[in-house]
């Protein structure tokens, strides 16, 4: 998938595997194996949002993006989930994800600057977590074990995930933040993306997708990728997942999904910028995204590179 070039010489290489749909659905390219079931991880998360649309949670415009997101935990983020959490009438300590640092590093240093310690709210998912306890109490479900995979919640999640990706989940584990983590395979996942794009007007799905491309700063942060691409590219749906994925939709139906297989997300950039070029995107963010620079003695020396 990618080369790490440092000085002119190839020190390491990222194996992984990715697929590239065209706008008819079929696979355009392919590399490595994009029928083995993956963890999406944090890119499952449109399809949870989704679900807690289903069930009947109201949410709409920077707090239905917050539900969709892994976020940097910069001052706006913490904001708005605190701000959800009343509106709810919620306290902090229900929320089962745990107390962690901004995600975003240059956030993580000013936060612990001005004394900030790790709070469930800072973490990447609390917006997410903040949407799936409410819902549960909203439905009359117990709000104490709303992360059990059997719980009604993470059955439909489940359901919204298979309809998405046209395939059954094969795998369930946890994730990070405490939720239920569902495996599908990446051609899976490029199909679950690009029917979120293609979906009907209003529909619990098309209002995820709307929501994270209307807002893409609550999905991710100030300095990150997804909230670039989709800033900048009009109609684009983006967003990563630990260790190492990414998945991609574009508004004409071409969707992409990728993993490296050492959970690398450095070479996230790289492949991203690759990729698209490769399905015919060309827009000044993409040399952005892909510019992954190795350090020397404090200067550039090397990088990493997309080496498909």
């Amino acid at each position: 998938m990618a080369d790490v070039v440092r000085s002119g010489f190839v020190e390491g290489r990222h194996r992984g595997h990715l697929v590239l749909l065209a706008p008819d659905g079929s696979v355009e390219f392919s590399l490595g194996d994009p029928g083995a079931a993956v963890f999406p991880r944090s890119a499952n998360k449109p399809m949870q949002a989704a679900a807690i649309l289903r069930a009947g949670l109201a949410l709409k415009g920077e707090r239905l993006a917050l539900a969709a997101a892994s976020h940097s935990g910069e001052t706006f983020h913490r904001e708005l989930v605190r701000e959800m959490l009343g509106e709810f009438g919620l306290t902090e300590d229900r929320l089962r994800c745990p107390a962690d640092l901004p995600l975003d590093p240059v956030e993580a240093e000013a936060y612990l600057a001005a004394g900030g310690v790790r709070e469930r709210v800072t973490m990447n998912c609390s917006g997410k977590h903040t949407a799936m306890l409410a819902v549960s109490a909203l439905n009359g479900w117990s709000p104490d074990d709303y992360l059990d995979p059997e719980h009604p919640l993470q059955r439909l999640v489940r359901t919204v995930i298979e309809e998405a990706a046209g395939e059954p989940v094969t795998a369930v584990g946890t994730d990070g933040c405490g939720a239920p983590l569902m495996a599908v395979t990446l051609t899976g996942l490029a199909r679950a993306f690009r029917s979120f794009v293609l979906a009907e007007p209003g529909s619990p799905e098309r209002r995820v997708a709307d929501a994270m491309r209307a807002h893409p700063e609550y999905v991710a942060g100030t300095r990150r990728p997804d909230t670039w691409l989709m800033r900048e590219v009009p109609g684009v749906l983006s967003k990563m997942g630990a260790e190492a994925v990414q998945a991609v939709a574009l508004p004409d139906g071409r969707a992409l999904a990728f993993k490296v297989e050492d959970g690398a997300t450095r070479v996230l950039g790289p492949v991203l910028e690759r990729v698209l070029r490769r399905a015919g995107l060309d827009a000044p963010v993409l040399e952005r995204i892909g510019h992954a620079p190795l350090l020397g003695g404090g200067r550039e020396v090397g990088a990493i590179r997309a080496a498909f």
